[in-house]
């Protein structure tokens, strides 16, 4: 004879402490046991936590065989890796915030436009009708650069930079620079003139301060400050870089968990999905203003994630997202489909062995980790091997 749904309840005494929530694991991770209550009590409803072929003796030995009362089949446990993964949400944009400022007297006439993307040499903006152009560094310009009598006259981290640049744009020969990359050389000087000639201007060899900005890499125009007409000192415009972020407010407590390098699964706002890797996690919490990101309003930790494929995330700027963090891993755990786990009416869990003669025994459990990705759960329990079979409901 089959076993009724009503020989597996969920007791009384658990569903009140089920409602009750005292003892509940804390929140963030409270949804992965009622995953696994929900399962279990639609399968209780549906009559599916039956013995398929036998009756239970109270040693938990199966004896005889009869029909089932609904459709089961046979799933394999498994010795495996399981991860259990945190969704939060997200802001997807680019990376890198930066104001770019005026430096020399004049008058603005040219702008770029709004998600205009401008690269190494190419133009930022105009200053009485010059060009101001943009060259790759972290060191801002502060200063004329111009040859001294000897190379060593004018040296810095700035002249190192212009000299990177110059090479990188094929103006500089990298031979001739290579002994001393901080100095303004006669070389330095020949391939402003070169950057000068390819911009149409005076062929000095002196960068004047504001002739040139400095930034991290190619940027992309965020806002505009500054009008056309207006003086070309101060803020004139923001930008930030071309590479594509993924930026989240974790809860702190989930910090320790997750670390640079792991993988993510990020939900676009269409509804698609690409991966990601996290690149950095912040030590310092701070308390959100409001809900975003974060789980529960608590102190969160900022982390950056960098998809893996920028094409895939099109070009939406500042848009929500949903990111799926891997913030535990459990290593050679036996492992079965959740929905092999059977309620038992004195509490606990087990799954339903089927012997290789064809007879059915019950096997306690303990539940552990539960990974969404896989609908696997991880199981502890005497009697139970990789390699068996358990029944689970048949798709």
């Amino acid at each position: 004879m089959a076993i009724s749904a009503g020989t597996v309840p969920i007791t009384s005494e658990r569903a009140e402490f089920a409602t009750s929530g005292e003892g509940l694991p804390p929140p963030r991770r409270r949804w992965r046991r009622w995953v696994i209550v929900a399962v279990v009590l639609v399968l209780l409803g549906a009559g599916a936590l039956v013995v398929a072929g036998g009756v239970f003796a109270d040693d938990g030995a199966s004896t005889g065989s009869s029909a089932n009362v609904s459709a089961t089949t046979l799933a394999t446990v498994t010795r495996q890796s399981l991860s259990e993964t945190t969704q939060v949400n997200g802001v997807l944009g680019y990376a890198g915030s930066y104001t770019v400022l005026g430096r020399a007297p004049g008058t603005v006439t040219w702008l770029p436009k709004l998600g205009q993307v401008i690269r190494q040499a190419q133009v930022l903006y105009w200053v009485d009708g010059t060009p101001v152009v943009l060259l790759y560094g972290p060191t801002p310009a502060y200063r004329a650069l111009a040859q001294g009598a000897t190379a060593a006259d004018v040296t810095g981290n700035d002249v190192a930079e212009l000299n990177h640049d110059l090479v990188a744009l094929g103006y500089v020969h990298k031979s001739d620079v290579d002994a001393a990359w901080d100095q303004f050389h006669w070389a330095t000087r020949a391939g402003v003139k070169k950057l000068q000639k390819h911009l149409g201007v005076d062929q000095s060899g002196t960068l004047l301060l504001g002739d040139v900005v400095f930034l991290p890499s190619a940027v992309r125009v965020t806002a505009l400050q500054a009008a056309l007409g207006g003086p070309a000192s101060g803020p004139l415009l923001h930008a930030s870089l071309t590479a594509r972020t993924v930026t989240v407010a974790l809860a702190a407590d989930l910090q320790s968990e997750v670390k640079a390098g792991d993988k993510v699964t990020i939900t676009l706002p269409d509804g698609r999905t690409t991966l990601g890797t996290v690149t950095a996690v912040g030590t310092v919490a701070t308390v959100p203003s409001n809900n975003s990101g974060g789980s529960d309003g608590g102190p969160t930790v900022p982390v950056t994630i960098r998809p893996t494929d920028a094409a895939a995330t099109g070009s939406w700027d500042q848009a929500p997202v949903e990111v799926a963090i891997v913030d535990h891993t459990v290593r050679d755990v036996l492992a079965v489909p959740v929905f092999a786990l059977l309620a038992q009416s004195g509490g606990g869990y087990a799954v339903e062995v089927v012997n290789p003669d064809g007879t059915h025994h019950l096997v306690p459990v303990s539940p552990g980790l539960f990974d969404d990705a896989t609908g696997l759960v991880q199981v502890s329990g005497s009697g139970l091997a990789p390699g068996q079979h358990v029944v689970v409901p048949a798709s």
